[in-house]
């Protein structure tokens, strides 16, 4: 593919500075303040819930986050670890470990990388929306599933990534129930859903981390409450930055990794360019979503040498920093540089965070992830509509995003093709032809037309995409009608575009109608259609004469071509009866 410019892969961060002044360094430092802040117990919740250490998830809002901001096409696009990586995550580190997840990351990036470079941004834009909300939907009741352990205080033996064995073992247990630990994860959760209407600026999760941190210290302290487990009780965090690791690469993990690293890679294409297309709809911009594709696979190159776990764009934070006044990618690199802040500083501090209020925050993550409401909404549009959206919500629950969205799309196609058959229709007239003065050109301006067609022309007429769907629906019409005349004409001026099997199809027709005696013209073919006939052997086959750019011209043709056959014929009578 060529590259039109060297400005199509500049990252926005170099525009904007070349505008840039102390107003908007100012509304981007309290908006990355604030962004900062914010994304800290997330980073935190999301790394957990992963299946791998917090300071994972914060080492990979750090640098992707700045990764992100550097180089990527959106101005207030916010990166870092996202509840939609969370069962794809789990599931790598279970099956082959943190060592894999690394490679497959890496690839991920690379994948990601060439998706921009190739330009396939715009691509990535049109996956069905059923397909979207289905995936979304199940990988938020996935993420509710994964929190029912901390948020109860259940006591279990370790969970299968399986939903369904999950489950099983949540209902076996459900007796072991800690009610102190349910109390805090439901106050968490009000906590959350309450600051908001009361401050917009201060985010709810940070509220909920700080008083039920403190709450917690004196329960366990002072209380003697057992069963309250914090972030300390299960891990060490490291108040320091993280080593460069070594990712052993080779040709079999590449193999075995493949598969996940390309589900990284589309999800990550998807959730990123999904969330700058909604930024773009607050701030009025236009990202370049080939930049962004590149700098999302350039942070998930990096970020994994860091010890950190795939990454992308989050809606959520994108918008906190869009409603606190962040005006540039600046403000996500303050952002990063705040939670490096925290990590060397207050690190020590993290290990008194309650378990259940990160399960609490994530599972208001999931209740936000679920558009229930666009769920419901879609379900009451077509049967192709529902079947793909309900497939792909099971699939993601059930199996994985993998199955999920290669069926979804596989249902789509179908689903589309169905459609476009039921649009195109093949028609036959004899006699004569009425014809509308806006469809094609008349001699009679804003007046109906009507064509009278000598008894040896037949015409048919193609209205739609002349593609491998609907190939065989003009052999059936031909068919049906039965009988065929001299002269047939072909009208095209409804048909968009064709493709291999329509030119296959349409050339055999010209072929066995030549074999028949029957002379064929093509009547109204758009510019992009004549240039793929052209590229056949239809023009040679019917003569380039007989492609006509109006039904008038084809019809006058097709008068002179059966006045010609009438005189041969009416010489050959003449010359037998003699």
């Amino acid at each position: 593919m060529r590259i039109n410019s060297i400005k199509d892969f500049q990252p926005t961060l170099f525009q904007t500075l070349k505008s840039y002044n102390k107003e908007k360094f100012m509304a981007d430092l309290m908006a990355g303040l604030i962004v900062g802040v914010v994304a800290l117990p997330l980073a935190i919740a999301f790394g957990i819930a992963s299946g791998v250490t917090p300071e994972k998830g914060i080492y990979t809002a750090i640098i992707a986050g700045f990764i992100i901001s550097f180089l990527g096409g959106s101005t207030v696009q916010i990166g870092g670890p996202t509840g939609a990586f969370i069962v794809i995550v789990y599931g790598i580190v279970e099956q082959y470990g943190v060592q894999g997840l690394a490679i497959a990351t890496v690839l991920a990036g690379i994948m990601l990388v060439m998706m921009g470079v190739l330009k396939l941004g715009s691509i990535i834009k049109f996956v069905p929306y059923p397909i979207v909300v289905g995936f979304t939907s199940g990988i938020a009741l996935t993420i509710f599933s994964t929190q029912i352990k901390d948020f109860f205080g259940l006591t279990t033996p370790k969970l299968p990534s399986g939903f369904i064995e999950k489950w099983g073992i949540y209902f076996q247990n459900f007796d072991s129930i800690n009610w102190w630990v349910t109390i805090i994860a439901v106050v968490s959760v009000i906590i959350i859903v309450l600051t908001p209407k009361i401050s917009k600026k201060i985010p709810g999760s940070l509220v909920a981390i700080i008083l039920m941190s403190v709450v917690v210290y004196f329960l366990r302290t002072y209380a003697n409450i057992p069963g309250i487990e914090t972030i300390g009780d299960r891990f060490n965090i490291q108040s320091e930055l993280p080593k460069i690791k070594n990712i052993p690469v080779t040709l079999e993990s590449i193999r075995l990794l493949f598969p996940s690293a390309f589900t990284i890679a589309m999800l990550c294409a998807i959730e990123s360019l999904l969330s700058a297309t909604v930024a773009d709809g607050v701030t009025g911009e236009k990202h370049n979503s080939n930049m962004e594709l590149i700098a999302q696979g350039a942070a998930n190159i990096v970020t994994p040498f860091f010890g950190g776990i795939p990454a992308t764009g989050a809606i959520a934070r994108t918008m906190t920093n869009i409603n606190n006044g962040g005006k540039t990618p600046v403000a996500g690199i303050i952002h990063s540089i705040v939670l490096l802040l925290i990590v060397l500083f207050l690190g020590d501090l993290t290990k008194h965070i309650p378990m259940a209020c990160l399960a609490g925050i994530l599972v208001v993550v999931a209740y936000n992830m679920s558009e229930w409401r666009t769920f419901i909404s879609l379900m009451k549009q077509s049967r192709a509509t529902i079947a793909i959206l309900l497939t792909t919500f099971f699939l993601t629950v059930v199996f994985d995003l993998t199955v999920a969205i290669s069926v979804g799309l596989l249902l789509a196609v179908f689903a589309f093709l169905k459609r476009m058959n039921e649009y195109t229709e093949v028609s036959h007239t004899t006699g004569n032809l009425e014809l509308d003065a806006d469809s094609e050109k008349s001699s009679k301006d804003n007046e109906e037309e009507t064509l009278e067609l000598p008894d040896s022309v037949e015409v048919y007429e193609i209205r739609g995409p002349f593609f491998f769907g609907v190939a065989n629906k003009f052999d059936e019409k031909m068919r049906q009608v039965g009988e065929h005349h001299k002269i047939r004409i072909i009208r095209m001026r409804k048909v968009p575009f064709i493709d291999s099997t329509g030119l296959n199809n349409l050339e055999l027709l010209c072929r066995n109608s030549r074999k028949e005696k029957i002379i064929v013209i093509l009547s109204g073919v758009r510019e992009s259609v004549r240039e793929q006939i052209n590229k056949t052997r239809i023009p040679e086959i019917i003569g380039e004469d007989n492609i006509c750019s109006n039904i008038q011209l084809a019809v006058k043709k097709a008068i002179e071509i059966d006045t010609e056959l009438k005189k041969k014929t009416g010489l050959k009578r003449f010359f037998n009866d003699k």
